[in-house]
């Protein structure tokens, strides 16, 4: 079913991202039939973790000099521990996933993903799930962490492993074609 026709996505990444994490919600959303771009740093490859050792190179489609929130109806952040404590380090990463709160569109976060939300101050008050070694940092930054599969809160979509894709994949199309910002939780 192409539900997300007319939408566009963006899958904020760098090297060291955990490959299921990009993989799955990309193919799921490339099936609702939305249009997605890999957004990284620089412009190339980058590469994947997975299993415990680097993993496939995928293309970046645009760099973050190159895009806008507005380019864009949702932000997807997979995780990996390498990937988001290096986009947490760069100032253009943080205003990108801070943009997409501000204009109050779907992002949707997985396992160590979370991380990126903690560093762009927009956790506050929010219910979110996320690997269970991050939980705490979560819970500085301001949020309720709760142990569930898939957390919905507002447009926020969080989960906590890749064993949690399908219902990840799922609630992220659901927000993305609904555009619904009210608390849930599955």
């Amino acid at each position: 079913m192409k539900n997300l026709k007319d939408k566009t996505v963006a899958i904020l990444a760098t090297n060291g991202f955990e490959e299921s994490e990009l993989k799955s919600p990309k193919e799921a959303l490339l099936e609702a039939g939305a249009e997605v771009h890999i957004v990284s740093l620089e412009s190339g490859d980058i590469k994947a973790w997975a299993n415990g050792n680097w993993g496939d190179n995928y293309k970046v489609d645009k760099t973050l000099d190159e895009v806008s929130e507005s380019d864009y109806n949702a932000l997807v952040l997979p995780g990996g521990v390498i990937n988001p404590d290096l986009l947490r380090r760069e100032d253009k990463a943080v205003r990108f996933v801070k943009s997409f709160f501000k204009n109050q569109k779907p992002v949707a976060a997985i396992c160590h993903g979370p991380w990126l939300l903690a560093e762009a101050d927009v956790l506050e008050g929010r219910q979110v799930t996320s690997f269970h070694s991050i939980k705490t940092d979560i819970k500085n930054a301001g949020a309720e962490w709760v142990d569930k599969e898939v957390v919905v809160d507002h447009g926020l979509v969080t989960s906590r492993s890749p064993k949690d894709l399908p219902a990840f994949n799922a609630k992220l199309i659901e927000e993305i074609k609904e555009g619904k910002h009210e608390k849930q939780t599955a």
